[in-house]
């Protein structure tokens, strides 16, 4: 098994582009700068946050590193006023070990604790006066004092009192120190003052490492980039932001009100000055990094898996020569490889070229990992049961499930079900012309692309047993799905809507605020429940269907698609109001009027359309 985190070593030969971010900050000297890492989830961002910082630790620099991940904040802490925290209280850090600057750190300190306790009795101030209950500190003395007032003062209200009472003592000691001014703008005109004159008195530079950004709310998002604003452009910092630009532009459009692209891209670039996109992989980059989380799970000795990855990415920086990197070349990089290793080297060979063009997967580092992760689990589990399931054919397996429609899984395991030695034979003629380079004649489910490339890879299925394959993986929970690529908004509303498809219009207002390409995926998972039903009349999952296309219509084409394509058994004459007003409702309506539904439908929609005046 594989840990789904960032790592310090480098898999995919990004430490050139590491180097040269921090070559960037090397050769500002001194001078304020902004760098953004922008990439898809999954693809390294992290990754190449601790290369970057990897690279200037190796220069010997004067620098000072803060790591903040925004996301460990949200629904806890005001990301603004963390941000501030975590950077005075590293300086701080800093200036005790340097004896220099700590009069300037503490000073910053006191400004900062003065900008948090402002924030706590504004939002505290702001709840009351809109009739909320009021939050933090505030709203336990609240809350009790209104207890008090009411008569309600038995033993528990006077404890609660005391014990308030000590919150406010301590909290005053911590927080509500002596404000050094009084007005907002002069109190940030002084918290950047300090912050300079203490970076300049220590002597050293600020690198701010954001991470997870992208996974934030908005409201969160906007936060943590207005705390970067207040820092950004003095002297002896650098902030590196790692997080998808598109989420961080939703975040934006969403928090200003739906401004224009022009006035998003424009917030944007003034926080931004040098924007790097990670590089996303190619077949030699997705072949190189399964074969190096094959060496890192083995039982070569650490120095031996060292000396390996440094020639693999010293091969993958001349791949645009021609170079490879496949099993052939990873056995001139060690005398003895074990034979089990070599073995799953020939795995990797024959998946990467599926595992980067694949569009459920497409290179994507962390569900390579994942995807082999699965592999791992299902390989113990066949160990553990006496199955004896070849990997290669499970690795082969385990991608159609992962990229095949779901139709065409369903038809492959129903074919070995069906058969008395499990044997998917309908297979053989197609895997014989994908062998031989011709282009089998597939229908549907079955004609896609991923899937022609896939009847090609080796090992051939048609005459192997299945059946321990399916064993192995019959109750399994899904290890990678749609939602990895679903922001924590978005995989929120869809587990709401999932868990209570009958309430989906109530997320009306949180749906319109998530990007189209998540909407995708959620109307995927919505169909993929609505598929189980067996009966339409108003089953409760159409109501989640309705909500997400009412949110984006354009997913309205793919539920008027799903509908004609019910089986003329399953349609009751309910549906025919429920769906009667939307604007699709008549191309579905004479589908069905031409198909083998109830006489009680048909006349159900002949109703529906008079009253719309269609006929």
């Amino acid at each position: 098994m594989w840990p789904d985190n960032e790592t310090g070593r480098d898999f995919l030969n990004f430490t050139g582009v590491a180097d040269t971010v921090a070559e960037i900050i090397v050769q500002a000297q001194g001078r304020p700068i902004s760098i953004g890492v922008s990439g898809a989830w999954g693809v390294g961002k992290s990754s190449m946050l601790r290369l970057i910082r990897r690279a200037l630790e190796g220069r010997g620099g004067e620098f000072v590193f803060v790591e903040f991940n925004a996301w460990l904040y949200q629904g806890y802490d005001d990301a603004r006023a963390a941000l501030l925290e975590v950077i005075a209280n590293t300086l701080t850090e800093e200036a005790e070990r340097r004896e220099t600057g700590r009069d300037k750190v503490r000073e910053l300190l006191r400004r900062v604790d003065w900008l948090r306790a402002v924030k706590l009795i504004a939002s505290s101030a702001l709840a009351l006066a809109l009739g909320l209950p009021p939050v933090g500190l505030v709203g336990e003395i609240y809350q009790t004092g209104t207890r008090l007032l009411a008569g309600k003062a038995d033993e528990d209200v006077i404890t609660a009192a005391g014990d308030v009472a000590q919150k406010v003592a301590h909290e005053s000691a911590g927080l509500l120190r002596p404000k050094p001014d009084s007005s907002p703008p002069k109190v940030i005109h002084g918290v950047r003052t300090c912050f300079e004159e203490a970076l300049s008195e220590m002597g050293v530079k600020l690198v701010v490492l954001i991470d997870d950004l992208d996974r934030c709310l908005p409201p969160t998002t906007i936060s943590t980039l207005e705390a970067i604003r207040l820092f950004l452009f003095l002297k002896n910092t650098a902030f590196v932001i790692a997080a998808d630009d598109t989420m961080i532009k939703h975040a934006v459009r969403s928090h200003f009100g739906g401004v224009d692209d022009t006035l998003v891209t424009n917030y944007f670039d003034k926080l931004i000055q040098v924007p790097i996109r990670v590089p996303p992989l190619g077949t030699q980059e997705v072949r190189a990094y399964m074969m190096l989380l094959f060496i890192e799970n083995s039982a070569l000795s650490e120095p031996d898996k060292e000396t390996i990855r440094n020639k693999v990415c010293k091969q993958l920086a001349q791949t645009w020569r021609g170079c490879r990197v496949d099993r052939a070349f990873i056995q001139t990089t060690h005398d003895n490889l074990p034979d089990d290793l070599v073995s799953r080297f020939d795995t990797a060979d024959r998946l990467a070229p599926l595992m980067t063009t694949a569009s459920q997967i497409s290179g994507n580092p962390r569900l390579i990992k994942r995807f082999l992760n699965a592999l791992s689990i299902r390989m113990a589990i066949s160990n553990a049961h006496g199955v004896g399931v070849d990997e290669a054919v499970l690795a082969k397996m385990l991608l159609f499930e992962r990229c095949a429609a779901p139709a065409a899984y369903n038809e492959l395991t129903k074919a070995v079900n069906n058969d008395n030695e499990g044997k998917p034979t309908f297979l053989a003629d197609w895997e014989e012309k994908a062998l031989a380079r011709e282009v089998p004649k597939l229908d549907k489910p079955w004609d896609d692309p991923f899937i022609l490339e896939w009847l090609a890879v080796p090992p051939r299925l048609a005459d192997l047993d299945l059946r321990g394959v399916l064993y192995v993986s019959r109750e399994h929970a899904p290890l990678i799905t749609p939602e990895d690529r679903l922001s924590s908004e978005a995989a929120e509303v869809l587990a709401a809507i999932l868990g209570q498809p009958d309430m989906a219009a109530a997320m009306h207002e949180r749906l319109t605020r998530i990007p189209r390409p998540e909407m995708t995926i959620i109307m995927d998972r919505v169909l993929e429940r609505a598929r189980q039903v067996q009966e339409w009349g108003t089953p409760p999952i159409l109501d989640a269907c309705l909500a997400v296309t009412a949110a984006d219509p354009a997913q309205s084409s793919r539920l008027a698609a799903f509908l004609r394509d019910r089986p003329s058994a399953q349609i009751k004459p309910s549906i025919v109001p429920k769906i009667g007003d939307q604007p699709w409702a008549k191309d579905v309506f004479d589908v069905w009027q031409n198909s083998n539904v109830a006489a009680s439908v048909k006349t159900a929609i002949a109703q529906e359309l008079r009253r719309d005046g269609h006929v």
